[in-house]
């Protein structure tokens, strides 16, 4: 039997190309390759699991491979990789710089790569600072880290300095596609968008939770699974709440909500994630918002069939009622009759809609 090789992994990228979402970062590095215009320092900074230090494992390869230091295979000789979160210490960073002098054997630059760099200690970084501000022609630093804000100014005056960004839905969605083909995994699209919105911008987090649905889903992701694995209540669920709550049907509304909290789920979050549904049905009824919701296309379409029931002003007031029972749950001594409330004055919206057209009539 085979190891199994978790996808973050497998599918590391190894060409600029095929980094996800920083194309603004990987045309720089390539045009400073190209032009002979390779920066001493380099700070990489953004969130985790975005691509800094696959974008530095290459970049280190791609500026030595015409010097012949990287191997038919791809390794190379001349990249050495540093984890300041365990190795922060004064001791650490000058048995780096003692090594730093010495020239390669082969190939024409040594490339220092030293992950989460904001975990060295002050003395560790005025230690590194010399080294940093005037560095042997042969020595390329490549710093990365998810709190730039954590390095003293000293450092980064001395790095060019890139910007790593969280990494689209869209994007993350489009790769995801992309390895369910080569693993031959079947999926829900809406299964595959959900994935990426919980994964919040990081790819590597949205790969870990592919390899765990495809192995508990047998090779076939769907919506239901994917929410249920990820403990999310999906859209289906609010779908079918407000609609309870069009027909003015307080009794099935409260009954949905109470197997909504006996499956374990926040009545914070719920309230929250409800008043986003009837935000999205707001969006839904205008072509031109229609791209401001963030779901799968199959999920917008319902949205958009639910929105035509709704007139604007009851959308605006039902966001309106949920968002006050949001700003004031933490704050009620019974929190869940808050959620309660605002589900019974949503749910008497349509009512008063019917009450006001009789009155005018």
């Amino acid at each position: 039997m085979e190891n199994f090789i978790v996808s973050a992994r497998k599918y590391r990228p190894k060409e600029f190309d095929t980094v996800v979402g920083q194309s603004h970062i990987t045309e720089t590095l390539e045009h400073s390759i190209a032009n002979n215009r390779v920066a001493q320092a380099l700070l990489f900074c953004g969130p985790r699991g975005v691509g800094k230090t696959s974008c530095a494992r290459i970049f280190a390869r791609k500026i030595n491979e015409k010097d012949g230091s990287t191997s038919e295979d791809g390794f190379a000789y001349n990249i050495f990789e540093l984890d300041a979160a365990s190795n922060n210490s004064v001791d650490d960073i000058r048995e780096l710089t003692s090594q730093v002098r010495f020239a390669p054997q082969v190939g024409k630059y040594k490339v220092y790569i030293i992950d989460e760099v904001h975990m060295l200690s002050s003395a560790a970084f005025n230690a590194f600072l010399k080294t940093l501000e005037e560095p042997p022609e042969h020595a390329i630093f490549i710093l990365a880290t998810t709190e730039k804000h954590k390095i003293i100014p000293t450092i980064l005056s001395r790095c060019q300095i890139y910007d790593f960004n969280r990494i689209t839905i869209e994007d993350i969605q489009k790769h995801l596609v992309e390895i369910a083909g080569k693993e031959d995994v079947k999926y829900e699209e809406d299964a595959l968008y959900l994935v990426a919105q919980k994964a919040d911008g990081a790819l590597r987090d949205a790969l870990s939770i592919f390899d765990r649905l495809s192995t508990f889903t047998k090779k076939n992701i769907t919506l239901e699974q994917t929410a249920d694995i990820l403990n999310i209540l999906d859209y289906d669920q609010y779908l079918k709440i407000v609609d309870a709550t069009f027909e003015n049907n307080i009794a099935e509304v409260l009954t949905h909500f109470n197997e909504i909290l006996k499956k374990g789920f926040d009545a914070h979050l719920f309230i929250a994630g409800l008043g986003n549904h009837f935000r999205d049905l707001m969006m839904a009824q205008n072509a031109a918002t229609l791209h401001l919701i963030e779901t799968g296309e199959q999920t917008k379409v319902k949205l958009s069939e639910q929105a035509t029931k709704w007139k604007a002003q009851m959308l605006i007031d039902a966001i309106e009622i949920c968002n006050f029972a949001d700003i004031n749950y933490k704050n009620s001594k019974n929190p869940r009759l808050t959620v309660e409330i605002a589900l019974m004055q949503l749910s008497s919206l349509s009512a008063a809609e019917e009450i006001s057209k009789k009155k005018s009539s």
